[in-house]
């Protein structure tokens, strides 16, 4: 650590920001992270003093962090937690989650995938999509479904700084433009669909984690067994290489993208300039789509035809259910 006393308030130093060229002691850190919050709230008009919020909780640093911080803001956040079915690393994300939920009084609702449409993502994972893409797809649809259910105006993801520039990065290695034009801070609501707002895209994953420990927030550090060969992962390692000799890369990265370049992306489709196809309701489950069945259903059907029938196909998926356990 370059200095041994708090840039701010001159106590004695607890973590060094090199992106910021700042030294905080503990208290003036938890300040500073609200404060990004805030200000990435008001930036992007993510959230009115009328909104419920409803945080997406993972049990994880980052989903725990920015709840405990819309909190303090003001906010009426509540939280959802959805159980994926990945044997005992989904036990413990939930535990995490009904803890944090409890020692402060707060309303946890819980949705099980396996309960409500059939398969988890273990499952899932066996048909045609490869893990990560099969579980962010579930979350996004069942997410925003309970949303609507319970009367939620916004839904509130613990996107942080590092996620933003992972996906930004692979973005733009492949220049899949349709997906830049849609990755912004604030998704607005539209017929179908809740607001889906990131107020966490100003801090990096060790910010929220040191945030968690000072707060003494319990989460579940271990990341996902299914997790592997995702290429973000990959893309975050050479990122924060990139970080180490540079510092403040990431958020310059990230935010010269949300400032400049989304922007001009969003007034070209705005201006017809980029197709946009019409999006109307699921023919099976009435959520929004451009196709006559949602990718979510698609994905459902192609669980069950992969599903194994008869006595041996129900003898393998206990065996299968039982070694995602493990």
């Amino acid at each position: 650590m370059s200095a041994t006393k708090c840039h701010r308030c001159g106590d004695r130093a607890a973590i060094e920001l090199r992106q910021h060229r700042m030294v905080y002691c503990a208290e003036c850190f938890l300040r500073h992270c609200r404060e990004q919050v805030r200000r990435t709230i008001d930036r992007h008009a993510m959230l009115s003093s009328d909104d419920r919020p409803l945080v997406a909780v993972s049990g994880g640093k980052d989903s725990l962090a920015v709840w405990d911080i819309l909190l303090d803001l003001g906010y009426r956040a509540d939280g959802l937690y959805l159980g994926l079915g990945i044997g005992q690393y989904s036990e413990r994300s939930a535990e995490h989650a009904r803890e944090f939920a409890k020692r402060r009084g707060l309303r946890l609702i819980e949705v099980d995938l396996a309960d409500e449409v059939g398969f988890a993502i273990p499952q899932a994972a066996r048909g045609a999509r490869p893990a990560c893409s099969a579980c962010g797809l579930s979350k996004r649809h069942m997410i925003n479904r309970a949303a609507l259910e319970h009367g939620y105006e916004v839904v509130v993801t613990g996107h942080n700084l590092d996620d933003e520039a992972a996906v930004l990065f692979g973005n733009v290695l492949r220049w899949e433009v349709d997906y830049l034009a849609r990755q912004r801070p604030v998704l607005p609501e539209s017929e179908g669909f809740a607001r889906r707002v990131k107020p966490l895209v100003r801090l990096s994953e060790r910010e929220t984690a040191a945030y968690c420990a000072i707060r003494g927030i319990d989460y579940i550090i271990e990341e996902c067994p299914m997790a592997g060969g995702n290429r973000h992962l990959a893309y975050k390692e050479m990122l924060n290489q990139l970080e180490e000799r540079q510092p403040g890369a990431k958020l310059s990265f990230v935010s010269g993208f949300v400032n400049r370049v989304q922007p001009m992306l969003s007034d070209a489709t705005d201006a017809g300039i980029a197709d946009e196809a019409e999006v109307h309701p699921c023919s099976r489950c009435g959520s929004p789509t451009t196709s006559e069945v949602c990718a979510f259903c698609r994905l459902t059907d192609r669980v069950r035809d992969a599903a194994p029938t008869g006595r041996r196909g129900r003898r393998r998926t206990r065996r299968a259910a039982q070694r995602s356990q493990h």
